[in-house]
């Protein structure tokens, strides 16, 4: 195993907290070349496809790899931004509103993003917090729900990281926010304004609120990963807050890759059953996505529109995710100071008069008593 060398040290220089952010990551560019690095990249996490490699590597680089990309430029190119790819950006801004904000509430940090699969790499931004003697880190990754194949596998990366750095950093992460209740309310919030402005797709029994989160293999919950619970925690709790009835909504699943069976139901089937049943209007929100990327705004947005739409339906809206509104802002900010305590990410001049006051109290009634 090689180590790699230890960035210069200067003796007495002060050492810094810093926040990473990781999200799932994305191409470079909506073309073929730069998908085939990404899906290269992201279908080879054994955390991803489970699938012993003897028999996934042949079918992946045989097979997908050079079919596959093509299709998925196509679709990233429907989608793309004036600045790039949606999920960067909108990550990019929640770094630097939670830098902000953080700043603004006392904290001096350093605040960074990371993507998982892409640019810029978690190893890229490590290293690169290293060279600007950071000491502390805690990893963010920007998943709700916990699931071997989101949040393990970004921990995975900075294992591996670590595995060639001499001079580890303090580590820490968060596992989960999916009952957070900030959380909670950003999403109710992103809800109620859009009924606010856009008006309910339907109402009662002819119109339905459908919490479409990220699919997985079926049998990742039958082997203990508890991501499918707490999708539907927070699908329950997001309808306790927004009031509704629980004829009102439904918790489905998307993203369905291959022939196995998935976590049910399969969102656009449940979309064409409910317009055959004559469900006039829908409302669709990602909570499992806090930005908006390919899977919300192509597969959602579009494909998924299309689909209700084509099986009869009258009204189809989708809510685009918590981005960088600033409840969910302030909820970032929340969950992060909670995840802080006990590490200094203040300048010690900051300390509250209150405080010191209270300290030379304290002193003194000691010193009576002796």
């Amino acid at each position: 195993m090689s180590v790699a060398k230890e960035p210069a040290y200067t003796h007495g220089s002060e050492p810094h907290t810093a926040v990473v952010l990781v999200n799932l990551g994305t191409p470079d560019a909506a073309d073929a070349p730069s998908l085939r690095r990404y899906l290269g990249q992201f279908l080879s996490d054994s955390r991803v496809v489970e699938i012993p490699a003897l028999l996934w590597k042949p079918i992946l680089h045989g097979i997908i790899l050079r079919v596959r990309p093509a299709k998925s430029a196509a679709k990233y190119a429907s989608i793309w931004m004036p600045e790039g790819s949606p999920l960067r950006y909108w990550t990019e801004r929640q770094a630097k509103r939670v830098d902000g904000s953080l700043g603004e509430r006392g904290h001096r940090l350093v605040v960074r993003h990371a993507m998982r699969y892409g640019q810029p790499s978690v190893a890229s931004v490590l290293d690169e917090l290293k060279a600007q003697n950071v000491t502390r880190v805690l990893i963010v990754p920007m998943y709700p729900q916990y699931s071997g194949a989101t949040t393990a596998s970004v921990m995975d990366e900075v294992f591996r990281w670590g595995l060639q750095t001499r001079r580890l950093p303090e580590l820490r992460h968060i596992n989960h926010f999916h009952d957070d209740p900030a959380y909670i309310e950003a999403l109710a919030n992103t809800v109620r304004q859009h009924w606010q402005q856009q008006g309910r797709s339907g109402v009662g029994p002819k119109g339905k609120l459908v919490m479409s989160f990220h699919g997985m293999p079926h049998r990742t919950l039958l082997l203990g990963d508890p991501y499918h619970c707490e999708c539907h925690k927070t699908g329950r709790l997001l309808a306790e807050r927004l009031g509704l009835r629980q004829d009102e909504y439904l918790v489905t699943f998307q993203s369905r890759f291959g022939k196995a069976k998935w976590l049910e139901p399969y969102t656009e089937p449940t979309l064409k059953a409910l317009a055959a049943q004559g469900t006039q209007g829908v409302d669709v929100i990602c909570p499992a996505f806090v930005s908006d990327c390919i899977e919300t705004l192509e597969e959602i947005a579009m494909e998924a529109k299309e689909a209700f739409l084509g099986a009869g339906g009258r009204e189809f809206h989708y809510i685009p995710c918590l981005n960088d509104q600033q409840p969910w802002i302030s909820a970032l900010c929340d969950l992060i100071e909670r995840h802080l305590q006990g590490w200094p990410t203040r300048p010690a001049e900051a300390v509250p008069a209150a405080a010191l006051s209270a300290q030379g109290e304290r002193a003194r009634a000691m010193g009576a008593s002796q």
